[in-house]
């Protein structure tokens, strides 16, 4: 994670490649031998190693469309493809047409973050499969939404590409915190430490690119002028497209702070960071960041800084339980069993450690194809990724408010009206959020 901007780019997509996958077709095939023809949208960077995945030869999986508002990238991709399956697929700048696409049994969802509600929902109306890029959505209504869209189409698969949900020993680790060897948890940490070596510089606003589509990029978001530092990687430190690294890893590491925890929606969140490396103007996500959740017995912490490469218990990424008798440290390297010592200065048990197992992206894509194909339960449905979506939503919310916002469970919303009116995007008029 200490490694420059550049190298951390590039071992993120690899990761990345560690990511998801994609559905199909409407109905369950007849043979597991069937072959699913899936679309891309957003073909750059995590979406197309989503779709390297997809392609596997065992899979038998074929890309039939790519959807994409910059042409050298669509143009780019398809020549890919077209190298490593030898048919080249159809290329669009308007998702639209890829769902009137008859052709089309389940597209990959690979855009920024202010695309993926809009697109799922259309998708599931268009009778397409869905694989949807993490965090699922961008604020707690269109997360809401989502689940609402999949409940109405419940032939139809989602799967949210969370894909530490299809890797082993997220769970094992999570199984040794509720089997009690810590003994009582009461604080949960969950970090990332991205590393970049120099900050962004502030960038001036100019002219789009003649081959970019940018209102279409833009799409629901509010309209304004193209900024590189706003554009393609870059558009995850904007809050209207995205939220920062709460949102971007967030929901991996979230993700299992809760599920090893059993927990839901916290009482309160309590925000802190600010931007301390970065020049202004040249993000608006905070560039260190921290979250308290309080829980009725525990308390989750959740820290992240694009600049430094080193976190707690010197991991650049994790999430650590801390128990009474000893603390578990779980990466996508694998976990870590510490002991701590009793009144003797004995530990309580043997300190241990497991690597991961080389599975993730892999196996939720047969998770994925096998639901589609045979039927069966989703290791990432809707519901997964609208939960830690929405925590992670929490955060920022806390963070741009400026203040501890309090969140009642009954009624499904804040107590605080500030928290309340960010729970919903300022679409501009000519996107909304379809109708479920």
């Amino acid at each position: 994670m200490n490694t420059n901007r550049r190298d951390f780019i590039k071992h993120s997509a690899i990761a990345a490649a560690a990511v998801g996958v994609a559905p199909t077709i409407l109905n369950a095939c007849a043979s597991p031998a069937e072959k699913i023809t899936v679309a891309l949208i957003g073909c750059r960077s995590m979406g197309f190693n989503d779709l390297r995945s997809f392609l596997r030869e065992e899979n038998n999986v074929e890309c039939v469309a790519l959807c994409d508002v910059d042409t050298k990238v669509l143009e780019g991709k398809a020549a890919e493809v077209e190298t490593l399956t030898g048919i080249r697929p159809k290329t669009y700048k308007d998702f639209r047409h890829v769902l009137d696409n008859k052709d089309v049994q389940a597209v990959i969802i690979g855009t920024p973050d202010h695309w993926h509600a809009n697109m799922m929902i259309s998708a599931l109306q268009a009778g397409k499969h869905v694989y949807v890029e993490k965090p699922m959505g961008h604020s707690i209504e269109e997360c809401n939404a989502m689940v609402a869209a999949q409940a109405k189409y419940p032939e139809l698969y989602c799967q949210v590409g969370m894909w530490q949900r299809s890797s082993k020993h997220w769970f094992e680790a999570s199984d040794i915190v509720k089997s009690g060897e810590l003994g009582d948890v009461h604080l949960v940490k969950a970090w990332i430490y991205k590393g970049y070596d120099t900050p962004y510089p502030a960038m001036p606003d100019s002219e789009a690119p003649d081959y970019v589509d940018y209102d279409m990029w833009l799409g629901p978001a509010p309209k304004r002028a193209f900024n590189l530092n706003r554009f393609h990687y870059n558009f995850r430190w904007w809050y209207d497209y995205a939220g920062g690294a709460m949102t971007d890893w967030g929901v991996h590491l979230l993700d299992f702070a809760l599920h090893a925890m059993d927990a839901d929606m916290p009482t309160s969140i309590s925000p802190g960071g600010g931007i301390f490396y970065h020049e202004k103007g040249a993000i608006e996500t905070p560039d260190i960041q921290q979250a308290i959740y309080a829980y009725p017995k525990h308390t989750m912490i959740w820290e992240c800084g694009l600049n430094p490469g080193i976190g707690p218990y010197q991991k650049g990424h994790g999430v650590a339980y801390v128990g009474q008798k000893g603390t578990l440290v779980v990466t996508r390297s694998g976990y870590e069993v510490i002991p701590d010592k009793d009144g003797k200065q004995q530990p309580y048990f043997e300190a241990r450690t497991q690597a991961e197992y080389g599975d993730g992206l892999d196996e939720h894509v047969k998770n994925l194809l096998s639901c589609i194909r045979e039927g069966g339960t989703l290791n990432t449905p809707v519901e997964i990724g609208a939960k830690t979506a929405i925590v992670s939503e929490m955060g920022n919310i806390a963070y741009r408010a400026g203040q501890v916002i309090h969140w009642d469970d009954s009624k499904k919303q804040f107590n605080e009206e500030v928290a309340n009116n960010m729970a919903k995007l300022n679409y501009n008029q000519d996107w909304k959020l379809p109708t479920v």
